[in-house]
Parts: C-alpha cells; sequence; structure tokens
C-alpha cells in the first residue's frame, strides 16, 4: 500500500483529487453563474438581489481555491481550463437571465449539485482517512444547508 506525502494511500488520493476535480468544475459554473446573476439582475429586488448574489460569487471564488489546494495537497492538478469545466460539471451554463425569481432557482439548483458532490466527497474522505477533505465539506455542507433554507424562504413568499 503506497501512500502519498500526507500519508494518504495514493489510489485514494487519486479518487478524491478526480471527485474534487469534479466539484471545481462545478464551482466554476456555479461561480460564473452568480457572476451573470449579479450583473443581469433586474427588477424591483434588484438592490436586495444583486448584493446576495455578489456574496455568493465571492464566496464561491474563495472555494475555488481552497478546492485547487486541497487537490494539489493531495498530490494530483486541479482543472484549470474553461473547457475542461464545462465537460466535467453538472451545473450548466446560465446565460441572460435578469428575472430574479429565476435566478434564485438556479442557485438553489447549483447548491443542490455542489451538496450532493461535497457529502460524496465527504463519504470518500472518511473512508480514506482524509481529515482535511472531510473538514472542508462538513464546512461548506454546514453553510450551504443554511443558504438553501434563506434562497428556499425567499421563493416562498413571491
Amino acid at each position: 500500500m503506497t501512500k502519498n506525502l500526507i500519508g494518504i494511500e495514493a489510489d485514494k488520493a487519486e479518487q478524491l483529487a478526480g471527485k474534487l476535480n469534479q466539484l471545481l468544475a462545478n464551482y466554476q459554473l456555479f461561480y460564473i453563474n452568480a457572476r451573470g446573476f449579479h450583473w443581469n439582475i433586474a427588477g424591483d429586488k434588484f438592490f436586495e438581489l444583486h448584493a446576495k448574489f455578489e456574496e455568493l460569487y465571492n464566496d464561491a471564488f474563495l472555494k475555488i481555491d481552497e478546492i485547487a489546494e486541497r487537490i494539489l495537497t493531495l498530490g494530483h492538478t486541479p482543472y484549470h481550463a474553461y473547457s475542461t469545466y464545462l465537460e466535467h460539471a453538472a451545473i450548466s451554463e446560465v446565460v441572460n437571465v435578469s428575472d430574479g425569481r429565476r435566478c434564485v432557482e438556479e442557485v438553489l439548483h447549483g447548491f443542490s449539485v455542489l451538496l450532493a458532490a461535497e457529502r460524496e466527497l465527504l463519504e470518500m474522505a472518511g473512508e480514506a482517512n482524509d481529515e482535511g477533505t472531510s473538514a472542508l465539506m462538513s464546512d461548506y455542507i454546514r453553510e450551504q444547508e443554511k443558504l438553501v433554507w434563506m434562497y428556499s424562504a425567499y421563493l416562498k413568499n413571491r
């Protein structure tokens, strides 16, 4: 059983890095969608949603860097081409949407994709005894579950 530099079995580290790269691809699409929503939002909730979408893309920007660095820590290379992100992401590009309700629905869809991948990674990391990836995923899941509740609550009154 070969281990990498941080003591994780090499084959498990490779599997984790692969799944983290898929998560990275999804975060890149989530980021660019949130950025587009921020720029293009219109209507009576402009000021409220404009600020919320900025919070989302700023947070995603930080997470993208953390995920890429975790892949490197595991001894692998993060995806770094937009074409590769498009190929591996389950989140699709959302283009020219300015309706607040539709934007929030797309944000919630993005969170559902991210949460499913993060839960899978959390389980994989536990099996690999990879506390670093486990901690990262636990933090993301906790934060995003709260955001799902909040964005879902926003849609109920509209």
